[in-house]
């Protein structure tokens, strides 16, 4: 850290103490401005390389106060609550808009002013905006619509968009529902570089593709390499990516300015600029290439170490790598230092410094397999043993780098990814070179573009064939055994032996079960569900394959993202609802279940040593109007000392069936859904089950799924507590020996009871 060759080294790591000391205290701007300017002032007479390192550590701290008090959007945000209000905004659009699936437009909306309640204000906040019409960046907009908090995760384990966009100072949506509800009233606005670098970018996502049409899954991978463009690569693309540890390759970085400045050197060097004017030249062009790609944190890192790398040039000066990085870092988190909080920079400072710091260190432990005496002369070695040394020292050379990226990342990809990913030491050896052929092909195509398409679309075809051949190399890298495995992020143990988590899915439902090494897992959700949450839930909890799965009835909403989830997780039994009914979704999957298990009245089962599950209902070959009434009801017994019971969307004729019979229903825990009628947990069904806790799903529409006030008053009033999963989301009980606890994922709302 003192060192003065490497002195920005310390100046990083200072602020990044400063920043984190910032973010965990409350806001006190006068403290830190008169910290700041008393360290300032010792450091001018007094100068100590400690007292420089505590003038940064406090100016990034005051740095990092002032734009948490200066924050427009959360101002805002208190001011309107978490109630619904239709406004009308004017303002100019700072992101690039994306188009949706379903046709609606998202975007961040600067405001200009708002109108509320009739009365109108200035406004510096930003929106996140949905709106059906086709605006572009910088142009001025007025809207009007609907607008409410960001919703938060319902799930563990999925992206938090909330907590993403509250580091930007983002927390509303608005809501414009009809095309007619918004105007474009000022068309050229906003910065005017970052307009030109995606006009740029949109002619070079035009050329690329150029030829390709047919080839969608071709030209995502082409336009995502060379250009940082992921929004249009579909998920089953860039998961294999994930998976063998190459995802890197869509992200703009070293290796894409690298190959930039080389030509760019290259061209200089042709017309015979001198070498100050040339670095002069290309370190804005690499910065206005960030631009083009989005101006995403690793291209930044890279362009700004290149920065450093020729600025050399100018003093005549060595430069080091570990202090270039270290002023990239520097330089990013004075702009905007919520981007350490963020997964790109995490990542991309932890790669890069991993090779910096292990890469050489790794070639000479390789080099040591293969070395020779040192005592002989070169002379008398072979000439065969001299080629394999050549050959190994560049394999040996490409392998150091990937370990140690790799290394550099192991951690940040189990805590954000959930991933182990051995294979990508293999993987990046044979793909990284491969890419850069795509890339390089890439710049040759859009080069030859500005004077003859024909020629573009030649390159574009050779494109193609590199494309296919690392999509196919990718897939097979990623089926391979062991190649990658998901695991849970390190965690202290609490002590619980076994863990229920209900899953928030709306009006259906997905539950999983884990006591000791066994996963299962009660229904799963819709095919909608299992995209949006319960894959990336599965994985978060270090999941590759399940033991069980039991289907309750024949509703999508509970089984229809099963035939996903056989193919991925593939689960070593399942247990299935004996009835019959009319559900296609059902039928689709009993035809892929050649094993199968079912489940009727009287059926017992035992997931795990501790756990054993009773199925109360429905009767064997039982027949019903609706699946709703013929849905397993089962009881869970946990350590001997506990009960839960899944009624599942079970009504009121279900309820008098279990009243008549001479089961025991008291149970510490009732997790329900809505019948299709609306109606459910009659008065005299909680008097028979005395649960102390409901948990019990809730939607707005339709409004039978929502939960009435009336019961809500009724259940309240016999003193058990009830976690709707509209205001707690997913809830997770953990089951110690004497007691259990719950715990609401969205409120935090915490239930401790001891046995009765």
């Amino acid at each position: 850290m003192s060192s003065p060759r490497q002195p920005l080294l310390g100046v990083a790591l200072m602020a990044i103490a400063g920043i984190i000391v910032a973010d965990s205290a409350p806001t006190l701007i006068a403290p830190g401005c008169l910290v700041a300017g008393t360290c300032a002032g010792i450091t001018l007479f007094r100068s100590r390389t400690w007292l420089a390192l505590l003038l940064v550590l406090a100016t990034f701290w005051l740095l990092h106060q002032v734009r948490k008090s200066d924050a427009p959007g959360k101002m805002l945000s208190l001011r309107l609550g978490d109630r619904l209000r239709l406004i009308t905004a004017t303002g100019t659009v700072t992101s690039e808009p994306k188009l949706s699936p379903n046709d609606y437009t998202t975007f961040l909306f600067r405001l200009s002013t708002i109108t509320i309640d009739g009365s109108t204000e200035s406004n510096a906040a930003i929106l996140r905006v949905r709106w059906k019409g086709d605006p572009q960046f910088g142009d001025f907009l007025r809207l009007r619509g609907l607008i409410e908090p960001v919703p938060p995760a319902q799930n563990p384990g999925v992206f938090d968009l909330r907590s993403y966009l509250a580091r930007r100072d983002v927390y509303q949506n608005l809501f414009v529902r009809y095309l007619e509800d918004g105007a474009t009233e000022q068309t050229g606005g906003g910065n005017f570089i970052f307009r030109t670098a995606i006009r740029s970018r949109n002619w070079m996502q035009s050329n690329l593709s150029r030829g390709l049409e047919d080839s969608p899954e071709v030209v995502a991978l082409i336009t995502g390499m060379a250009l940082g463009i992921r929004h249009d690569a579909p998920d089953d693309i860039e998961e294999p990516f994930q998976q063998t540890g190459t995802l890197h390759l869509f992200a703009v970085a070293g290796l894409h300015v690298g190959i930039i400045a080389q030509l760019l050197w290259i061209v200089t060097s042709l017309l015979r600029l001198p070498r100050k004017a040339a670095a002069a030249a290309i370190i804005p062009t690499l910065f206005f290439y960030s631009a083009i790609t989005g101006l995403h944190v690793s291209s930044l890192r890279a362009a700004t170490m290149a920065g450093f790398l020729l600025g050399g040039i100018f003093f005549e000066r060595p430069v080091f790598s570990l202090n270039s990085l270290a002023g990239a870092a520097t330089l990013i988190l004075v702009f905007d230092s919520e981007q350490l909080f963020t997964s790109g920079f995490q990542l991309s400072f932890a790669v890069v410094g991993g090779i910096l710091l292990c890469r050489d260190w790794i070639f000479r432990f390789l080099l040591r397999a293969i070395a020779t005496d040192p005592f002989l002369p070169r002379s008398l070695v072979r000439r065969a043993r001299l080629l394999f040394e050549a050959i190994f020292r560049k394999l040996a050379g490409g392998l150091a780098v990937s370990a140690a990226a790799w290394a550099g990342s192991l951690l940040l990809i189990n805590v954000y990814f959930f991933l182990f990913t051995p294979v990508s030491l293999v993987a990046n050896l044979v793909i990284v070179p491969l890419a850069f052929c795509v890339l390089a092909i890439g710049l040759i195509s859009l080069g030859a573009a500005l004077f003859s398409s024909a020629l573009s679309i030649v390159f574009n075809q050779a494109n193609w064939s590199l494309a296919h051949l690392i999509l196919a190399l990718v897939h097979l890298f990623a089926r391979l055994p062991a190649g990658h495995v998901y695991l849970e992020p390190p965690h202290w143990p609490d002590g619980a032996h076994t863990e229920l988590v209900v899953l928030e899915a709306g009006a259906g439902a997905a539950l999983h079960l884990r006591s000791g090494k066994s996963d299962w897992l009660f229904d799963a959700g819709s095919a909608r569900d299992y995209d949006h949450f319960l894959r990336d839930y599965l994985h978060a909890r270090g999941i590759n394959r399940l033991d069980g799965l039991v289907l309750s009835h024949g509703d999508s909403l509970h089984i229809g993202g099963a035939l996903q989830l056989l193919d991925e997780f593939k689960p070593r039994s399942v247990l299935d609802n004996g009835a019959i009914d009319r559900s296609s979704a059902h039928r689709a999957l009993v035809v892929r279940l050649a094993d199968r298990q079912l489940l009727a009245r009287g059926s017992v089962f035992s997931p795990a040593a501790k756990v054993s599950v009773r199925v109360l209902h429905p009767a064997r070959g039982a027949k019903a109007k609706a699946a709703d009434d013929q849905a397993l009801v089962m009881q869970l017994e946990i350590g001997k000392r506990h009960r839960v019971l899944l009624v599942s969307d079970s009504g009121r004729s279900t309820e008098k069936t279990l009243l008549a019979s001479p089961n025991d229903l008291r149970s510490d825990i009732l997790i329900k859904g809505q019948h299709y009628r609306g109606e459910s947990g009659s008065p005299e069904f909680l008097d028979a089950v005395q649960p102390r806790l409901i948990i019990a799903t809730s939607v707005d529409f339709p409004t039978r799924e929502r939960i009435s006030d009336d019961w809500e008053h009724m259940v309240r009033a016999r003193g058990i507590s009830l976690f709707r999963q509209d205001r707690t989301g997913a809830v997770e009980l953990k089951f110690y020996d004497r007691e259990w606890q719950a715990t609401g994922f969205v409120n935090h709302e915490t239930l401790r009871s001891v046995t009765r």
